[in-house]
């Protein structure tokens, strides 16, 4: 039972660490691909036609992002920019954006 427990912990930890590297990944590369341009350190916009994305669901940007990389959302700037994005950059953007709540 003590080893069952403690596989369960160390599971936990190794998921808990990971899931930690996905956010600061996607806190870089929010930075690096010029997300904070438009949309603000740490999510939060200066400009009222950029939306604020701090408080915003992973989901939402995984699929906001989605939708613009393969052109099923139209936005020039937002198409040019998602589309460079491998779905990994999108995970960890989500991550990260979803970590701002």
């Amino acid at each position: 039972m003590r080893f069952f427990l403690a596989s369960c912990l160390a599971m936990a930890l190794v998921f808990s660490m990971t899931a930690q590297a996905d956010v600061a990944q996607g806190k870089s590369t929010y930075a690096a691909r010029g997300c904070i341009g438009c949309h603000g350190v740490g999510g939060v916009s200066t400009v009222t036609a950029n939306p604020s994305l701090k408080g915003r669901n992973g989901d939402f940007i995984r699929q906001n992002l989605t939708d613009f990389r393969s052109g099923a959302r139209k936005n020039p700037v937002m198409n040019a920019m998602a589309a460079g994005l491998k779905d990994a950059d999108i995970e960890n953007i989500a991550d990260y954006i979803n970590s701002l709540q």
